[in-house]
């Protein structure tokens, strides 16, 4: 698996989009709305200096990631990717080493991604790179 980002949990998407661009020369890479399937908006940002990436999350009422937000607990997730062909195998690795399974696992995503709860209840998320034929074919 290869690190792909860390997911803050923020409490006002666009204020915090507006600090990490603005007061950090951040670029947005994209947008997503995840509430169809119980998530939340996310923004990731990249830095160009340094090619980290942070993803910026917000989850409404309801979402199945949504819990009182309190300062101290803004770390949402850490994200791995793994290559086609490997995300159920990476998937079963984890909960064979102690990550706990939720609802959203390769089944339940068409096979593009899963998460696992670490020990401690950290969300880990692993998604699988898309494989050539997955891509759109460039205009």
């Amino acid at each position: 698996m290869r690190f792909r980002h860390i997911g803050i949990r923020v409490s006002a998407l666009e204020r915090s989009v507006r600090f990490y661009t603005r007061a950090l020369g951040s670029k947005v890479v994209r947008r997503e709305d995840c509430r169809s399937w119980g998530g939340g908006l996310a923004v990731l940002l990249h830095d160009p200096r340094t090619k980290g990436r942070v993803e910026l999350n917000w989850y409404p009422k309801g979402s199945m990631f949504a819990v009182p937000y309190r300062k101290g607990d803004e770390l949402d997730h850490l994200e791995f990717s793994v290559g086609p062909g490997a995300l159920e195998r990476a998937y079963r690795r984890l909960l064979r080493n102690g990550g706990r399974a939720t609802r959203f696992t390769p089944a339940s995503t068409g096979g593009w991604a899963a998460m696992v709860r670490d020990p401690d209840g950290l969300w880990v998320r692993i998604g699988r790179d898309p494989s050539t034929s997955d891509r759109p074919p460039v205009d």
